[in-house]
C-alpha cells in the first residue's frame, strides 16, 4: 500500500494550543486570553499562558520533526502577535519568531505550511464587533500582507482560515468557543465576514506572488445511522433531505461560496430565518470566489444525523429545524468521537466529485486517548490503530480518484485542546506540562516508519 511518490507527509498544530509566551515580545490580548480567563468556560480553568511553550522551544520541536522525517510542518501565525491591535502598526518583534521558526524548518528540510487564522483573533477587534463586523475581514487581509510581506520569498504554502465553521458557530452560535456569543444571527453574520476575508486575503496573497493557496475547512460525510456501518444503506426520503440540509449547512456553506461563488440555498433559508441576508452586499461571493489551489480537510468523525420533525434548530446550526443529531455505532475517542476510518475516505471521494477544480489535502487527523509515561515511553496502541485505519482510507480515496495530495497528522505535540483545556490529548510527541519534557509516542515512531516507506 504505497502513496504517490510526491505526496506529503507532516504534521500541524496551532498558535494559541502550543506557544505559550501571551505577554511576550509585544504580544497583544486574543479572543482565547479573554475567553480561558473566564472561570467555568475551558475544563479546570486552564488556559494558553504556557501551554508547550514552543515559542521558547520552537528548534527542539524542529529537532523533533526531523527526528520523525516530516516533510511539512503546518502551524498557525498569531494575529495578536504580529498586530497586537489586529489593525495599525505592525509588530516586528512578534514577526521576527516566525522569521526564526521558518528558517529553522527550511534548514531540517521541511516545508512551513502556514495558516494565517486559527482562532486567536485579536481580543481590540472584537471589541469593535469582531467577525460580525465587516470591517474585521478587511483587516484580516491587510494582516495577511503584513506576514506574507515578510515571510513569503521563503513560504510556498499558504492557508487562509482553519474551520471557518467552528469559529463562527462555536465561536457567536453556542458559545462554546471564544468569544462565547450564543446568537444564530451573529454566527451567520460572521461565517460570511470570515469567507469575506479568505477572499479578501487569498487575492493579496496571490497578487504578491503566493504560489500554492488553501482554505482548510472541518468537513465530515452527513451519514445517517444505518450508513454509519453500512455505505450501500438507502436512508428514506425525510432521511435523506436531512442529510443533504446539514451538509450543505457544513460544507457546502464555505466551499460553494470559496469555489463557485454561490450560497446553498439551505444557508440562505437559514440566515432569511436568522436576522437576514442583509450583510451579504453586492460583490462579496465575486470577491469570496477568489482562484485557491488546495482545499484543506480537517476529519476527526462522521456527522450523525437522522429526521426529527417538530425539533427546534440547535443553538450551533442556524437551518437545523427538523434534524435530530445522532449518535454513530461505533468506538469513541477520549473526546467521545466515533471512530469510522472509512468517512475519510467517503468524504474525500465527495469533495473531489463536488469541487474538481482544487487539489485536496487531509490537514488535519487525528485523536485523543488517555495517554500515560511508562518507563520512559508511551504506548498508544490505540492511536496507531486509528492513524493506520484512517491512512487505509487516505489510500483507498486516491485509489478511487480523490486528488489527494498529502496528510498532516493532528497534532504533533499534546497541547491546549480549546475548551477541553490539558485533559485531552491528541499529539504524537507526549508533553509533560509541568516540565515540558517531551517523550514522542509509539505513534510517532509508527508514523515515522510509514513516512520512511512512503506507505505500508
Amino acid at each position: 500500500m504505497i502513496f504517490p511518490e510526491d505526496f506529503v507527509w507532516g504534521a500541524a498544530t496551532a498558535s494559541y494550543q502550543i506557544e505559550g509566551a501571551v505577554k511576550e515580545d509585544g504580544r497583544g490580548q486574543s479572543i482565547w486570553d479573554t475567553f480561558s480567563h473566564t472561570p467555568g468556560n475551558v475544563a479546570n480553568d486552564d488556559t494558553g499562558d504556557m501551554a508547550c511553550d514552543h515559542y521558547h522551544r520552537f528548534r527542539e520541536d524542529v529537532g523533533l520533526m526531523r527526528e520523525l522525517r516530516l516533510a511539512a510542518y503546518r502551524f498557525s501565525v498569531a494575529w495578536p502577535r504580529v498586530q497586537p491591535d489586529g489593525a495599525g502598526p505592525i509588530n516586528p518583534r512578534g514577526l521576527a519568531f516566525y522569521d526564526r521558526l521558518v528558517d529553522e524548518l527550511l534548514a531540517a528540510d521541511i516545508s512551513p505550511y502556514i495558516t494565517l487564522y486559527h482562532w486567536d483573533l485579536p481580543q481590540a477587534l472584537e471589541d469593535r464587533g469582531g467577525w460580525t463586523d465587516r470591517d474585521t475581514a478587511h483587516r484580516f487581509a491587510d494582516y495577511a500582507q503584513a506576514v506574507y510581506d515578510r515571510l513569503g520569498d521563503r513560504v510556498e504554502h499558504w492557508a487562509t482560515l482553519n474551520e471557518p465553521w467552528v469559529a463562527a458557530f462555536l465561536g457567536y452560535g453556542n458559545g462554546v468557543h471564544a468569544p462565547g456569543r450564543r446568537d444564530p444571527a451573529s454566527a451567520l453574520r460572521s461565517a460570511h465576514h470570515l469567507l469575506l476575508g479568505h477572499g479578501l486575503a487569498a487575492r493579496r496573497l496571490r497578487t504578491s506572488g503566493a504560489r500554492s493557496i488553501m482554505l482548510v475547512v472541518n468537513s465530515s460525510p452527513v451519514l445517517t445511522p444505518a450508513q454509519v456501518n453500512d455505505p450501500w444503506a438507502v436512508p428514506g426520503d425525510a432521511d435523506a433531505a436531512v442529510v443533504e440540509r446539514v451538509h450543505a449547512l457544513l460544507t457546502r456553506q464555505f466551499l460553494d461560496p470559496a469555489l463557485y461563488g454561490t450560497y446553498p440555498e439551505e444557508v440562505l433559508e437559514a440566515a432569511a430565518r436568522n436576522g437576514g441576508t442583509g450583510h451579504v452586499q453586492d460583490g462579496d461571493l465575486a470577491l469570496i470566489n477568489a482562484p485557491i489551489d488546495l482545499v484543506g480537510v480537517n476529519y476527526y468523525n462522521p456527522c450523525v444525523v437522522e429526521a426529527g420533525p417538530g425539533l427546534p434548530a440547535d443553538a450551533a446550526w442556524p437551518g437545523s429545524e427538523g434534524v435530530r443529531f445522532a449518535q454513530a455505532d461505533a468506538p469513541t475517542t477520549a473526546m467521545g468521537w466515533p471512530i469510522v476510518p472509512d468517512g475519510l475516505s467517503r468524504l474525500l471521494v465527495r469533495l473531489s466529485r463536488d469541487y474538481p477544480q482544487v487539489g485536496l489535502m487531509v490537514t488535519e487527523n487525528g485523536a485523543a486517548f488517555d495517554d500515560v509515561v511508562s518507563d520512559g515511553r508511551v504506548h498508544d496502541a490505540e492511536r496507531v490503530a486509528y492513524l493506520d485505519g484512517h491512512l487505509r482510507e487516505v489510500h483507498r480515496a486516491i485509489e478511487a480518484g480523490a486528488d489527494l495530495r498529502g496528510y498532516l497528522v493532528w497534532s504533533l505535540l499534546d497541547n491546549f485542546e480549546w475548551a477541553e483545556g490539558y485533559r485531552r490529548r491528541f499529539g504524537i510527541v507526549h508533553v509533560d506540562y509541568a516540565t515540558q519534557t517531551r517523550t514522542p509516542k509509539d505513534s510517532a515512531l509508527w508514523y515515522r516508519d510509514v513516512i520512511t516507506g512512503n506507505g505500508f
